[in-house]
């Protein structure tokens, strides 16, 4: 038996967007941009993996938003176009670099990822990555887990717990739907947790869920083993797991972390911005604005606007030099902690953002295939686990009551409540009652009216994202932000009163249908 384990954890989430009334959107870009950075990396990582007979484990959250997306028709045949596009837009390059050697091995390394990127997705997977993760999760290897269903921050919806619920419920059920069973962990929207969830989330038959550090380090009683063991929340059902702040740091920090090395690629240098606009105009959006195309030439070189040429070579050793470094680092943490454990292996939970790996630190797949095969052949005094093979074998925990939290800047709720955001949340608890009102007064009704009752339940949804009030907090596209909140507000205040004075206009509703289209077994009565 190893004296610890390591329980790498995945987030992946994205917020629902998707505009079927515009023939591109911009925003729509954020889904492919993970799709071709990050998912289909990891899968690739998966199979290798598999391939080559590595005892892996792995975490992973997908976010029932995230699901919604990746499952739709219209969004993976967006993709497939954005991918053509991009294949075409490197063809351009290699020609145009014909000249410039570093640049010229680039464009084609460009090239063959789009092409590879469109030959995973279109063939081996039918436009659809959920398979390629449900295979995995079916094989053990992966294990999957839900999230609240639109991203909600559940601590502040503590004046509603029906809102809370449905949240969390639909979570589950539409990862049911997806992955053919129910989850046994959850992924708390940034790791937001207020006393009382534990009740919710064990009557949605849930297990476990992560935490940051000082939700069980500040827990009543203090807990014997810190962070390293898992605790129970007051009624014995559902364990609680705490971020490791050390195994994080390395990852995360902006001046410690692995990703800011100067050989690897920087991100901000991009094509979409650096070449000339009559030559990308054909490339970009409709609206005509410059963005990102993810073809990126230079390494971070350094705290200065002159950057070298990214030679993928050096940063796929430094990858490797960097995940031997965090399994060392681990070996040494695990042997320090085990004259403490009493007798029971120390696990390390290390949560990261999904879309860290490939998109923001385009070596990031690499770094964990190196780690997933270092810690399998190279030493035997840490292994990798999934959270319930940890419970499964030790099951005897400490009790403990821990505190509010998130993982947010400060710990707590200031990111999504401060003045730039608190506009939306008199909105969104009105909401919130007018939602549950209509679930308890409609118990049996007629078709067009259970579909309004069923819409107006998405847009409350919708309009309860997280990532709405963490945009408007960062400063980045705030006006999209702004926009997505007044939209499902008003939607839902229009379905209100329409339903009350039972005069719904079935046009206007089908329209919003079709746009709003995620969740599409969802049943408003989660509510009551």
């Amino acid at each position: 038996m190893p004296l610890g384990y390591l329980c790498l954890v995945l987030h992946a989430h994205l917020p629902f967007v998707r505009h079927p009334e515009y023939e591109d959107f911009l925003e729509e870009d954020w889904l492919y941009e993970a799709i071709t950075e990050t998912y289909i990396p990891l899968l690739e990582i998966f199979e290798s993996l598999e391939r080559d007979r590595v005892d892996w484990r792995l975490t992973m959250s997908v976010s029932p938003t995230l699901a919604a997306m990746l499952s739709d028709p219209l969004l993976q045949y967006r993709y497939v176009r954005h991918l053509d596009n991009l294949i075409t837009l490197a063809g351009k390059e290699i020609e145009r670099t014909r000249f410039e050697p570093e640049f010229h091995a680039l464009a084609h390394m460009y090239h063959q990822r789009f092409c590879r990127a469109r030959e995973v997705f279109v063939n081996q997977y039918g436009n659809n990555l959920l398979r390629g993760f449900k295979y995995f999760f079916d094989a053990g290897r992966l294990e999957l887990i839900t999230c609240a269903a639109t991203h909600g921050f559940l601590p502040l919806m503590v004046c509603n717990e029906n809102a809370q619920w449905a949240q969390i419920e639909l979570g589950c059920r539409e990862f049911e739907r997806h992955f053919g069973r129910r989850p046994q962990g959850i992924w708390l929207p940034e790791c937001g947790y207020a006393p009382g969830l534990e009740k919710l989330l064990a009557k949605a038959g849930l297990r476990y869920f992560f935490s940051d550090t000082h939700a069980v380090l500040f827990a009543e009683p203090r807990p014997r083993f810190g962070v390293y063991a898992p605790v129970l929340t007051p009624g014995g059902n559902v364990a609680c797991l705490a971020r490791d702040s050390e195994s994080s740091k390395q990852v995360w920090s902006a001046i410690e972390g692995y990703p800011g090395d100067y050989n690897y690629r920087d991100f901000y240098r991009d094509v979409g911005f650096d070449l000339d606009y009559e030559y990308l105009k054909p490339h970009l959006h409709k609206i005509g604005i410059r963005s990102l195309l993810g073809i990126k030439y230079y390494k971070i070189t350094g705290r200065t606007d002159h950057k070298l040429p990214y030679d993928p070579k050096a940063a796929l050793e430094k990858a490797a030099e960097h995940a031997g470094n965090f399994m060392f680092n681990r070996e040494k943490q695990v042997e320090w902690l085990s004259g403490s454990m009493a007798g029971r292996p120390a696990l390390i939970v290390a949560p990261y953002d999904a879309e860290l790996f490939g998109h923001w630190w385009f070596e990031g797949p690499d770094w964990i295939n190196f780690l997933l095969r270092k810690i399998h052949f190279d030493q035997q005094t840490v292994k990798t686990i999934t959270v319930p093979e940890y419970l499964d074998r030790h099951p005897r925990l400490q009790v403990v009551q821990p505190t509010l939290s998130s993982w947010g800047y400060k710990g707590y709720c200031e990111v999504w409540l401060e003045g730039s955001n608190d506009w939306i949340y008199p909105h969104l608890h009105v909401g919130a009652e007018r939602m549950v009102e209509l679930a308890r007064t409609n118990p049996d009704p007629p078709p067009l009216r259970r579909r309004a009752l069923n819409q107006a339940a998405r847009e409350l949804l919708l309009a309860q994202s997280s990532d709405w009030a963490f945009i408007l907090k960062t400063g980045t596209m705030v006006e999209y932000a702004k926009e997505r909140t007044r939209v499902h507000v008003n939607n839902f205040n229009h379905l209100y009163e329409t339903i009350k004075r039972d005069e719904i206009d079935e046009g206007w509703l089908s329209g919003i249908e079709s746009r709003h289209n995620l969740f599409p077994d969802i049943d408003y009565r989660v509510y009551a």
